[in-house]
């Protein structure tokens, strides 16, 4: 090879030549330009650092590149995959390892908001209201109580036996 001897001026038109091998070989392993470019750079810095290793009584310039352009392409794509199977690890184990069904968990949501939209509709109106404007509205005992104007023993018991009664329409058993 004539780039052997280090002479960098002979390494251009090897380069010239050669690159574009190790680029279309580099491409149909990965699939990604950018991935191909890169071990396409990989390859011709291994050719120019190891010429004197190229033996022409073996192959050809031309099946060499290629040879070690596809080597280094399923390097790549094996150690890209060693790191996606490392992150998939990653995030199970931080969610317990317990598989997360998007599906099965937005049908239990709505299941569940079903249930207490007909256990609320169960509750007397001033039970309902009260508990609405504590837990829906995020008022305070003393503000839903002002809303209301009620006094506000009144309306802690009507949140309290409301709170009961969705209980037990939900099945929740107590702690």
């Amino acid at each position: 090879m004539a780039c052997v001897d280090g002479d960098p001026a002979a390494f251009g038109p090897v380069y010239d030549a050669l690159a574009p091998v190790a680029y279309g070989t580099s491409l149909g392993v990965l699939r990604d330009p950018d991935h191909a470019a890169e071990v396409t750079q990989e390859v011709m810095v291994e050719v120019w650092q190891t010429a004197e290793r190229f033996d022409p009584s073996r192959a050809s310039a031309r099946t060499w590149v290629a040879t070690l352009a596809r080597r280094r392409a399923v390097d790549r794509v094996r150690a890209e995959q060693a790191r996606r199977d490392r992150d998939q690890r990653d995030v199970d184990s931080a969610i317990g390892g317990s598989s997360y069904d998007v599906v099965a968990e937005d049908v239990e949501r709505r299941l569940e908001g079903a249930a207490v939209r007909r256990c609320l509709d169960s509750l007397t109106a001033t039970q309902r209201e009260a508990v609405v404007d504590a837990y829906y509205g995020g008022r305070t005992y003393r503000e839903v109580a002002e809303r209301l104007g009620a006094a506000l023993p009144t309306v802690k018991s009507r949140i309290r036996d409301g709170l009961g009664r969705l209980r037990d329409c939900l099945g929740v058993a107590r702690a």
